[in-house]
């Protein structure tokens, strides 16, 4: 991977999200004569996040992972079983000769702060709970400890950014939340669930109506930063391939080391 290539990568698919996005919006008004309730037609069609995944897919091919090894909502099912459920259909699988390696959530949210952060979170807490709980009562059974990824892409506006309340009936809030605006929630709820090892990796990234469809993007935590997760997930991945290539299952491109535009791009 050359030195600025991923940034590039990720400048690129934030360019589609806004452009899909909205594409969609006006394409289901077309079809329709109206469209979903606040953003809500701007996800329906699922294509937003297209670009994310197609990144991803570029990362651990890059690793040594077989193509078809990557499996999207783009062209397979993504379904896997659950403890508490029978299945979830996740937005994209690292699976490899019938092992489990990588398992990523992407969600995105423009609009709406207020009444979708809870049930982010909450989603979020459970799919990992659910996850692990599978794995290890032998759901993928054979497999190696799989690498778990969320990424949170948010609108950044004032509304994202401004101090929100909190209400304490009874008992006070810890202290970090006091006055957070619902980016710095996300950012928190990213961190913690890394922390808490819920994920491997997590990503936490914003951009506006106006600059995202040029492809302008900020992270407002460098530990939640697209390079950190892709090279987590990225690490993780080769660590595989090359174990499989010791084995003589197959071939493996060689890891090349740190160059000092990638020490510059951390």
């Amino acid at each position: 991977m050359k030195p600025g290539q991923l940034e590039q990568w990720v400048a690129d698919a934030v360019r589609q999200f806004w452009a899909t996005r909205d594409g969609q919006q006006t394409k289901q008004g077309k079809a329709t004569g109206k469209r979903d309730a606040g953003a809500r037609g701007a996800v329906t069609g699922g294509a937003h996040i297209n670009g994310l995944i197609r990144l991803i897919a570029k990362v651990v091919a890059d690793a040594g992972v077989p193509e078809a090894s990557v499996y999207h909502q783009l062209r397979a099912s993504t379904y896997l079983p659950g403890f508490y459920r029978p299945t979830k259909s996740w937005d994209l699988l690292l699976v490899d000769d019938g092992n489990l390696l990588a398992c990523i959530e992407f969600k995105s949210q423009v609009g709406s702060f207020g009444n979708n952060f809870n049930n982010r979170t909450e989603e979020a807490i459970g799919n990992a709970t659910d996850f692990w709980t599978a794995y290890r009562e032998g759901a993928f059974a054979g497999s190696p400890r799989p690498w778990l990824g969320y990424y949170m892409l948010l609108e950044d506006s004032s509304k994202s950014t401004n101090p929100v309340g909190v209400y304490e009936p009874h008992f006070t809030v810890f202290p970090e939340f006091r006055d957070a605006s619902y980016a710095k929630r996300y950012e928190l709820l990213c961190l913690k669930l890394v922390r808490e090892r819920m994920y491997d990796g997590t990503c936490f990234m914003m951009s506006g109506r106006i600059n995202g469809p040029k492809g302008i993007y900020r992270e407002p935590n460098p530990e939640l930063s697209f390079r950190n997760f892709a090279m987590s997930l990225r690490a993780h991945a080769f660590a595989y391939a090359e174990a499989k290539a010791d084995a003589g299952l197959s071939k493996v491109p060689k890891e090349p080391g740190p160059t000092a535009g990638d020490v510059a791009g951390k």
